[in-house]
């Protein structure tokens, strides 16, 4: 039975200084943060990714961190994700092969909500998830791997930077990873700051303080349990 780790990605307040939205029916635009390292080749700009979302004035031509990699998504090609961040990297090394990613970010509620579970002003959602396949691979792995297992994250954005800086690059699933076409809630709806029970309930996290920007666990059951809200009517 898989277990899963669940990690905050995305745009937000500091970078570039707005969240993504979600709409009214639940659906939601994915935004990337900023690119802020040198890099090695061209990345895709803001505009290059063609949003609805309304940027900071200036950002347009800014470059950005498309990290996670979803194929789906514009100027993607395959599933992958790396962090330099040992808080999120030291859980993600303990996952395996068919073990999932989840992917969450904060989203700014946009219109009159349509569905009851949309938390008013801002809130933390599932928007995405990758069934691994392969083991996670440590930094000190990557450059030993064959040219051709290297190619699965020729796209990934920490190999594209002038100094790769990954702690760990995962790998997805063609055929069970994505970015869901409706977010997950995983703030309660009266608030978006506290927690509802996929934290609290299922979740390593207490819900307690700033709970959307820390890694949460998942346990067998746990995972089961939130993939079935996923397919429940939230993807």
């Amino acid at each position: 039975m898989p277990r899963a780790v669940a990690i905050n990605v995305g745009a937000n307040t500091n970078a570039p200084g707005v969240r993504g939205p979600v709409y009214p029916d639940g659906s939601f635009e994915y935004v990337p943060i900023p690119e802020e390292e040198p890099t090695s080749e061209s990345v895709p700009t803001y505009a290059d990714l063609d949003l609805d979302t309304d940027l900071p004035a200036g950002s347009a031509d800014a470059p950005v961190h498309l990290d996670p990699e979803f194929a789906e998504y514009p100027e993607c090609e395959a599933y992958t994700y790396g962090d330099p961040h040992g808080v999120k990297a030291r859980p993600l090394l303990d996952l395996r092969e068919g073990d999932y990613a989840l992917f969450y970010a904060t989203l700014t509620t946009r219109g009159d909500p349509e569905r009851g579970w949309i938390a008013p002003d801002w809130g933390a959602y599932l928007v995405g998830h990758f069934r691994l396949a392969r083991d996670p691979v440590a930094r000190e792995e990557y450059t030993d791997l064959p040219e051709s297992e290297r190619a699965t994250f020729r796209n990934n954005a920490h190999v594209k930077r002038e100094e790769f800086d990954a702690a760990v690059l995962l790998a997805g699933d063609d055929e069970e990873s994505g970015l869901y076409e409706t977010a997950v809630p995983l703030s309660a709806s009266e608030k978006g700051a506290d927690a509802n029970r996929v934290v609290t309930d299922l979740s390593s996290d207490s819900g307690k303080g700033p709970w959307w920007r820390r890694p949460m666990r998942f346990g067998e059951r746990e995972t089961a349990e939130v993939l079935a809200l996923v397919e429940d009517g939230f993807r």
